[in-house]
């Protein structure tokens, strides 16, 4: 089983995320992702925008359901719900993103962004479809 980087080639998303894989815990169905917040996140405050936030954390929900189900499918979000718990700053980041509850047709997605010492930044939910897999092109 080849890792997200290898699949997220080539899609500038993950390009500007610096997203990197670190592990997955099947037992847990949890993922730990790297990413890199770049200084282009930034706004005015000091902090990466919001709904950049937001895009760490659907990040690594949507790759711990991909895992989960060994790269058959990838979640098709009805709902995200986050909490911004601190500032996030440029840099490093860790997300970890975990399946709750995988039925047939819905989906619970959990995830939390922390910085590189462990300190809890933001968390969120997701309900979601599961769906085949698109194939990159």
């Amino acid at each position: 089983m080849s890792d997200p980087t290898t699949h997220a080639l080539g899609h500038a998303h993950a390009d500007l995320m610096g997203v990197k894989f670190e592990s997955f815990d099947r037992g847990r169905e949890e993922i730990t992702l790297r990413f890199h917040a770049p200084d282009a996140f930034i706004t005015p405050r000091g902090s990466v925008q919001g709904g950049l936030v937001a895009g760490f954390l659907d990040e690594v929900m949507g790759w711990a359901h991909v895992w989960a189900t060994d790269q058959a499918e990838a979640p098709l979000n009805l709902e995200i719900s986050m909490s911004l718990l601190k500032p996030v700053l440029a840099g490093p980041l860790v997300g970890k993103g975990r399946v709750v509850r995988r039925g047939r047709k819905v989906i619970f997605l959990e995830g939390e962004l922390f910085d590189e010492a462990g300190n809890l930044l933001a968390r969120s939910t997701s309900t979601a479809l599961p769906t085949p897999r698109p194939v990159a092109k």
